[in-house]
């Protein structure tokens, strides 16, 4: 059998959902909740190919090289619909639940159950939300719809009340660590990614996975360090530069507000865990020069430029005025 469908963590929603199957319980709908990287479609996938798989080892498992389970975990199954917003933070939208409406009516092409996944599903705009109350109503007992969200509360209350809900928590740093350990990640590597992940098993799976994720961040955590000493001119150009690809801004902001959340921890002198541990002197370095009420400041700041570039406000302009104002 599949040990803990080859998820880190979240072992007592593995075992619910192994259990429906195996009882012939399972539900039309659920929604898998929690915070981005937590595991949420992770956990999806492996339960369309416990649902699906054609050579399940026992009952409620799938065995990972079957036609069917290879396509469901590649997202190309003839039976697996995957649907959400086009970008990250963008809008899921009313057309792309219609379609999905007729799409579920439909017979499984060459498996047991038809799977509509909505990813992100926080992210419907509320024609979308309204239109699936009635997919949730109307689909076909071979259909099955798996939402993901951020949080059950960030969605319709009737569209909850229609699908079995799983919350997930991120889970304790040192537990990942030694899950990772288990895989054979070599100590230090499990040790940066586990803090990296902040407890979260599906963002610690997307490092690993990723290699130019893990080479993006030393470089631009590099260019950060280069920045604080940087000449104005210097600090322009990179501006420039950063602004003209707004997804990679987006996540250099969030890799700098991470750095800075933990310089912010350490001048607190809190002893909670940090996330970028590989940067612990450089950390505490910076930590040592500024007062609490400072490194609120500079946390403050990256948090309001990165919603601001959500609002499509001039970037290079945001950038200027960050940069600008970083801590000697």
């Amino acid at each position: 059998m599949t040990d803990n469908w080859n998820l880190l963590g979240h072992a007592w929603a593995v075992d619910m959902l192994r259990r429906h199957i195996v009882t012939g319980e399972t539900r039309h709908a659920y929604l898998i909740a929690g915070p981005p990287g937590v595991g949420r479609r992770s956990l999806a996938l492996a339960f369309a190919r416990a649902l699906n798989c054609s050579n399940p080892p026992a009952p409620g498992d799938f065995c990972g090289a079957c036609r069917n389970c290879k396509q469901i975990d590649a997202m190309q199954h003839p039976d697996l619909a995957v649907i959400q917003a086009e970008s990250e933070g963008g809008i899921l939208k009313v057309d792309q639940v219609r379609e999905i409406k007729r799409t579920v009516s439909l017979k499984p092409y060459q498996s047991s159950y038809r799977i509509a996944l909505f990813l992100r599903f926080q992210e419907a705009n509320d024609n979308a939300s309204n239109a699936l109350l009635k997919t949730l109503e109307e689909a076909p007992a071979y259909a099955i719809l798996l939402l993901t969200a951020d949080s059950p509360e960030s969605l319709l209350p009737t569209v909850v009340s229609r699908c079995e809900v799983l919350r997930l928590r991120p889970l304790k740093v040192g537990e990942v660590e030694t899950k990772l350990e288990g895989r054979g990640i070599e100590g230090s590597l499990a040790k940066t990614i586990a803090h990296l992940s902040g407890g979260r098993p599906g963002y610690a799976n997307r490092l690993l996975a990723d290699k130019s994720l893990m080479e993006f961040r030393s470089a631009r955590l590099d260019d950060l360090q280069k920045l604080l000493s940087a000449s104005r001119v210097d600090k322009f150009s990179y501006a420039e530069k950063l602004a003209k690809e707004k997804d990679a801004m987006r996540e250099s902001l969030l890799l700098w507000l991470s750095l800075w959340r933990d310089v912010f921890i350490r001048a607190a002198k809190s002893d909670a865990p940090l996330s970028n541990v590989d940067r612990a002197e450089w950390i505490e370095s910076l930590a040592g020069g500024l007062s609490v009420a400072q490194a609120r400041k500079v946390v403050t700041a990256h948090e309001s430029a990165l919603r601001r570039l959500e609002r499509n406000v001039n970037a290079r302009l945001l950038a200027e005025v960050l940069l600008m104002d970083l801590p000697k």
